[in-house]
């Protein structure tokens, strides 16, 4: 069965998790309206996606 010969010091412990954090999700602004929206995603405002209107826009 496998043992740890040594105790894993905080430092050890918390570097090895660093990476876990949760990151914030990024937002661009949309070039027509200034809207914040999340990249590859359709505006809901406009509808629009890469420039082509792909959804008809919620009034």
């Amino acid at each position: 069965m496998a043992v740890p010969k040594k105790k894993t010091s905080k430092s050890k412990r918390n570097m090895r998790r660093s990476h876990d954090a949760l990151a914030q999700p990024v937002y661009t602004e949309d070039k027509n309206t200034g809207e914040f929206v999340r990249p590859h995603h359709v505006c809901l405002k406009t509808g629009m996606y890469k420039g082509e209107q792909v959804i008809e826009p919620k009034e």
